[in-house]
């Protein structure tokens, strides 16, 4: 099977998806759960099988090939977000460790239907390492930004360094600031996506200072979330292709400013899937093959 994924912009030929029937499992399952995974409240089962028809839509009608994780005893709500246990490069699948503790046993899951599609691995973070998938952005093929924030340490940062030494020339470590504290889903991701190689969609505010220079420097230009749109997850945007965008309704002025920048931006409904537990379209895609 085809795979390899250094990229965030490039035209998407085969992701890996998991439908909530398979993550939330039902509304009872939901209703014992979604405190302890700190989700704003708990989502309506229902709702969230019919978003998730519209999100599917999207994304079979621009990526042609769409796998799909099975449901597994080891893992709860938050592996409906596919994005973050796992990177697939061009030398193998990388199993990250999430630093939020009730996400643990995904890498060992997705290890196991990764198996199964042929896929081989190039790296496993261990011990007191941890690293979750939306703390890791390619900037380019050979150039890797990591955040370090709560979900993502040193010693995750510095096992990931090791493994991908022959797949980057440059290595960049970006902190992250406390935001809303330890609790809260803060990535990397959730204040830059790359929607082609020379544009992104930013929140600066939570972005040093250090790290916005360099990405100008670079050439890329910036699509600025207002602060209402960021809490709506306005920054999280997936690119399908260059300029091709996939965004979760009701952040308006981020959907102009995309099209104003020359951007094909398509949407979906996400109260349940995505902002309830804090995810958006990228959280919930794993590319397994980005050309």
């Amino acid at each position: 099977m085809a795979y390899g994924c250094q990229s965030m912009a490039g035209k998407i030929e085969s992701i890996l998806i998991k439908h909530p029937r398979d993550a939330f499992i039902s509304q009872e399952h939901l209703e014992q759960h979604w405190k302890a995974y700190n989700y704003v409240s708990c989502p309506d089962y229902e709702k969230a099988i019919e978003e998730y028809k519209a999100f599917e839509a999207i994304i079979k009608g621009h990526i042609p090939n769409v796998h799909y994780l099975p449901r597994h005893s080891e893992v709860g709500l938050d592996s409906i977000y596919t994005h973050d246990a796992v990177k697939i490069t061009k030398k193998g699948a990388i199993l990250l460790k999430p630093g939020k503790a009730l996400r643990q046993g995904e890498p060992a899951a997705d290890k196991e239907y990764l198996n199964e599609l042929g896929i081989p691995f190039l790296g496993e973070i261990t011990g007191k390492g941890r690293v979750e998938g939306g703390d890791i952005v390619w900037i380019d093929e050979r150039t890797l930004a990591v955040g370090r924030g709560y979900r993502t340490n040193d010693e995750g940062i510095r096992q990931l360094r090791e493994i991908v030494s022959g797949l980057v020339d440059e290595f960049i470590v970006v902190p992250l600031p406390h935001g809303n504290g330890p609790d809260e889903c803060l990535h990397l991701m959730s204040i830059i996506s790359l929607v082609d190689n020379d544009l992104a969609v930013v929140y600066s505010e939570y972005m040093p200072v250090s790290f916005r220079e360099w990405l100008i420097d670079r050439g890329i230009k910036f699509i600025e979330v207002p602060k209402e749109e960021y809490d709506h997850l306005g920054s999280n945007v997936l690119a399908l292709a260059p300029r091709k965008c996939l965004i979760l309704q009701g952040n308006p002025k981020t959907k102009v400013m995309l099209e104003s920048a020359g951007a094909v931006v398509f949407e979906y409904p996400g109260d349940e899937i995505s902002f309830k537990g804090t995810g958006g379209p990228t959280c919930l895609t794993c590319p397994i093959v980005r050309i």
